[in-house]
């Protein structure tokens, strides 16, 4: 429950910070568009990001060389 609420935490911070960063107003339909559109990118870079973390993390080699 902690978890998933650090989560909704993250992505309620991060909203308020595109709003203010961008000076968007809610109230008006072509801003609430402008925000959708900054924050799907947004969403879409931290999953193409995780990916390739993923990814790299696979590649590594975690168990010991053996000497044998």
């Amino acid at each position: 429950m902690k978890v998933l609420l650090l989560i909704l935490f993250f992505l309620i911070i991060n909203a308020l910070l595109i709003i203010s960063n961008n000076d968007l107003r809610m109230y008006q339909s072509e801003d609430a568009k402008t925000f959708l559109n900054f924050y799907s990118d947004w969403i879409n870079k931290i999953y193409i990001n995780a990916q390739y973390l993923t990814g790299n993390i696979i590649k590594l080699k975690w168990l010991p060389e053996s000497n044998i």
